[in-house]
């Protein structure tokens, strides 16, 4: 009986290199589809991130005043972030106060205190959810938000802090009721 010649792909064969496999179309199809499917999501979030930037970008901030039982009551929608954000002023300039029960004074960033021409007093330190941060006292003359006005109020000025929203801390929420119900919140002052 003859023999017969190696075949081609003969990995015992040194001289001839074996030929490269190619990839079958189901896996060429696969890895094709993976690829759209990655830009189809791509292409989503760009677009949520854009629609939640615009949507953010009108928030409502706006407090309502409205009387129940014969006491003013200035109500505070929640936002998307599950925050009250609503619109006031301090000594006569409008700010933003985002609610803070867990700030123990309203604190200001620091460039925003510069607007609002408030003096630094004296530098201390406070423990925050970043970490311990150097603060400066200062005095707000008139805080206002919707019916409610407090006068002579502590407040800090916090340098490390970004953004245009005063965080309205427990110094000026103790001068007011206040209740959450649903997605509102509601402070008075008693008379």
């Amino acid at each position: 009986m003859d023999k017969l010649p190696a075949p081609y792909n003969d990995p015992d064969d040194d001289d001839i290199p074996p030929l490269p496999e190619e990839p079958s179309h189901s896996q060429l199809g696969l890895w094709m589809a993976v690829f759209a499917w990655l830009m189809v999501i791509v292409v989503f979030s760009v677009l949520f991130d854009s629609w939640l930037a615009k949507d953010l970008s009108s928030k409502n901030t706006q407090a309502k005043i409205t009387t129940i039982n014969g006491i003013a009551q200035t109500i505070i929608e929640r936002n998307v972030y599950n925050q009250y954000l609503a619109e006031g002023k301090i000594n006569g300039k409008p700010v933003i106060f985002l609610l803070d029960t867990g700030a123990t004074d309203v604190v200001i960033p620091g460039k925003l205190a510069q607007k609002l021409n408030l003096k630094k007093g004296y530098r201390t330190f406070a423990n925050t959810a970043g970490g311990k941060v150097s603060i400066y006292n200062t005095e707000i003359e008139s805080l206002v938000i919707g019916h409610i006005v407090i006068k002579h109020l502590r407040a800090s000025i916090n340098p490390s802090m970004h953004g245009n929203e005063v965080l309205l801390g427990m110094s000026a929420l103790k001068h007011v009721s206040f209740t959450q119900r649903g997605n509102t919140l509601s402070l008075s002052v008693e008379p």
